[in-house]
């Protein structure tokens, strides 16, 4: 397929995707794509302030807006974007008011998906096939829709050498040195995502007692608690990291062997860096979420009618993370840890 757009006709991109940090992250495959379709456009990409810090050095990305709905109306939104005079709108997001924003951003060529009551606001429809592919897979559609060849679909994470060097002074002066360096992550978006804080503890002194692994248990906004919660758990030591960053915390999760997770953010920051992962899923489906690579594990609670229901509230018990043992999730973490050892980030 040609392109349809003449590069030297598109000056200024935006690119938009508002949350949730996951999502944010994997959306970046498009951007590598635009810079090698339209060398000379700038581009720009809106996003929410929590997933912004992803984007900071991003090579693809000359300036990144960051839309906090405190203190910003739609209005004002709206009118920021038409002030910018874009020549292409790659809606990424998808609801009322990006399909509003697209439509009103006064963009010559305007790109989105077909979602009901949101086609008005596109001139470049995009088929919806989040239900049948993997998410990176679902934004690459918007470049295909315009004829955009795609070179590359790995989400990429760049640090700044500040993230690398805070990362490594913690681990030189807190965490003990040892076996293993493993991460282990509770949080996650629902309530239904969630294996458990005890769940998590008891698998981090197995891969203790049995592995000499060093512990460091995640934590993000309104998660100090749990994590603290699970350190009191645990039969042995587990470090909390202080508060991090996106880009420190993924210069965290790139020293380490393993990360242990819940269907989140950081399972996706932990894949782009490289760092192998062992994914807990339940009510969502790891072939259209789960983490980008080769060298990752996805266990599920196998066997129930239920799984990839993707409610965020469960009628029946929540048997998915419930009935997941602690050791059929330690069985696979330990086949992981006898052939890994920490690996450089990607790209």
């Amino acid at each position: 397929m040609s392109v349809l757009l003449d590069p030297a006709s598109i000056r200024r991109i935006l690119v938009i995707k508002l949350r949730a940090i996951g999502d944010v992250l994997l959306s970046t495959v498009v951007l590598d794509n635009l810079r090698r379709g339209f060398p000379t456009a700038e581009i720009h990409f809106l996003t929410e302030p929590a997933a912004s810090g992803l984007l900071k050095y991003h090579p693809a990305v000359d300036q990144v807006q960051v839309f906090d709905r405190r203190r910003m109306s739609g209005v004002d939104l709206i009118g920021a974007v038409r002030r910018q005079r874009y020549n292409l709108v790659v809606d990424l997001f998808g609801n009322p008011r990006t399909a509003l924003v697209t439509r009103l951003s006064g963009a010559e060529h305007r790109v989105g998906y077909r979602f009901r009551g949101r086609t008005y606001a596109y001139n470049h429809g995009v088929e919806p096939r989040g239900d049948r592919v993997h998410n990176t897979e679902f934004n690459l559609d918007a470049l295909v829709a315009i004829g955009l060849p795609i070179h590359t679909s790995v989400p990429r994470i760049i640090l700044g050498p500040e993230d690398r060097s805070r990362a490594g002074e913690f681990l030189a002066t807190v965490v003990p040195t040892g076996g293993p360096l493993v991460a282990i992550n509770a949080g996650g978006g629902w309530y239904t995502k969630r294996w458990g804080g005890e769940r998590f503890a008891s698998l981090a002194d197995l891969l203790i007692t049995r592995h000499e692994a060093r512990i460091l248990i995640l934590w993000g906004p309104g998660e100090r608690s749990e994590a603290e919660g699970i350190a009191g758990f645990m039969r042995n030591r587990g470090t909390l990291p202080p508060e991090t960053s996106l880009l420190q915390l993924a210069g965290l999760l790139e020293q380490c062997a393993l990360l242990v997770t819940n269907d989140s953010g950081p399972m996706h920051i932990a894949a782009a860096m490289g760092t192998p992962v062992l994914a807990i899923f339940g009510p969502t489906n790891p072939l259209l979420q789960g983490p980008i690579g080769n060298n990752h594990r996805v266990v599920r609670r196998e066997g129930l009618d239920c799984l990839g229901c993707n409610f965020t509230s469960c009628p029946i018990g929540h048997p998915c993370m419930q009935d997941l043992s602690v050791d059929s999730v330690y069985e696979i973490a330990r086949t992981m840890l006898a052939g890994n050892e920490p690996s450089s980030p990607v790209g």
